[in-house]
């Protein structure tokens, strides 16, 4: 009996849901880059950079192939991660490859395959989950939080959960309430270490870690991140430790705590800052949990200012975490209040293109940010 997926159930939802026109027909039919003025390519991308080196989602699929044929024990489970590949194609090409034991197509139950990957974790197995969007996460939050992330406590150091939970996240693409959201804040607790990279190589180099760790792993892939740059991605056995954040632009003036896709808004605006004579250091941090504090008070004690920006919302956003940790460390280095830039507080991310707009955090809104951190 073959399987019902989210993509046979929601057939007539994705006529809504994914749109034929625009870049929400890219992102969801073609999987083509997409071109958004909200969200504009890295300032070292041109179209000759484009066609060489590998994609985001590309990284992904390598780190996901080299893993497997590297550990038996490693093993794909989700929604259409089969034959279809992924609803973004991260895991196209797999099964063909690995089989139907090691990629195994789910029904839509979220809190049901996560459980299973727990369990099949405790046996020694490394299970790696998709979720189709961050979105469809809530239902499997119990098994997460209540198993996932207490188990090696509650064994007394017993049992591991060599474990990682992928699943794209973000917004910026057209996606409406229930494909764009940014709830990375809901995965920073004790036992769960959540990633969140924003470059190709960091990628795959932070997907092998993730893998290898013995303790379960919350993955997140923000999706105009997927196709929207290319990079150059080693093809050896490179692993970029969790918890390392990169300095992905030095700077003197000004320091912008950030990651996702907003380091490539961030390094935006600090380039176009330059020529009001403010020089920002741009700080990606790679990993929310643990996240990188050497990094954080070095990058603060060296500029004496400190800008945080994300996605998310504002209140009980991350950010609030890496603001309070500079106020409390590092009071004494800072010549102006910690400053965060953020989404507003409203419920969900709107459809519309100019509410869409006014939602997002992009390099304007960074770069009118810097100038007013940087005159305090």
């Amino acid at each position: 009996m073959a399987v019902s997926t989210r993509s046979d159930h929601r057939a007539k939802d994705a006529e809504v849901v994914a749109p034929r026109h625009g870049i929400a027909a890219d992102i969801y039919h073609s999987h083509a880059p997409a071109t958004h003025g909200l969200f504009s390519p890295p300032t070292d991308a041109s179209e000759n950079a484009a066609r060489t080196g590998a994609t985001m989602v590309e990284a992904i699929n390598q780190a996901l192939a080299e893993e497997m044929e590297r550990d038996p024990r490693v093993f794909i489970l989700g929604e259409d991660v089969g034959p279809r590949g992924g609803v973004f194609g991260a895991t196209k090409g797999l099964i063909e490859r690995f089989g139907t034991a090691r990629v195994l197509d789910t029904p839509i139950a979220e809190s049901g395959f996560t459980g299973f990957g727990i369990g099949a974790a405790m046996l020694g197995m490394v299970p790696v989950i998709e979720i189709q969007f961050v979105d469809f996460i809530m239902s499997a939050l119990d098994q997460m939080f209540s198993e996932m992330a207490k188990m090696h406590y509650r064994t007394n150091g017993d049992v591991r959960l060599p474990m990682v939970v992928r699943t794209p996240i973000g917004g910026g693409v057209h996606g409406g309430f229930y494909h764009s959201q940014s709830p990375e804040n809901l995965f920073v607790m004790p036992g769960l270490k959540v990633v969140m990279p924003s470059t190709p190589a960091d990628a795959k180099g932070l997907l092998k870690a993730a893998i290898r760790d013995p303790n379960p792993v919350v993955f997140l892939e923000h999706k105009r991140l997927y196709r929207s740059l290319r990079e150059a991605v080693p093809d050896d056995d490179t692993i970029i430790p969790i918890g390392v954040a990169r300095v992905a632009r030095p700077g003197m003036t000004l320091s912008v705590i950030t990651y996702g896709a907003m380091v490539h808004e961030a390094v935006k605006a600090a380039d176009a800052a330059m020529g009001d004579g403010i020089d920002a250091e741009v700080l990606d941090l790679r990993s929310l949990q643990p996240y990188d504090r050497a990094a954080v008070l070095a990058t603060v004690t060296k500029t004496h200012r400190a800008l945080v920006v994300h996605e998310a919302s504002k209140t009980n956003g991350f950010g609030g975490e890496v603001a309070a940790f500079i106020a409390e460390e590092a009071f004494t280095e800072l010549d102006a209040p910690v400053r965060r830039l953020c989404a507003p507080d409203a419920p969900a991310m709107p459809y519309n293109h100019l509410l869409e707009s006014a939602y997002l955090v992009d390099a304007a809104k960074i770069g009118a940010a810097m100038r007013e951190l940087a005159a305090f």
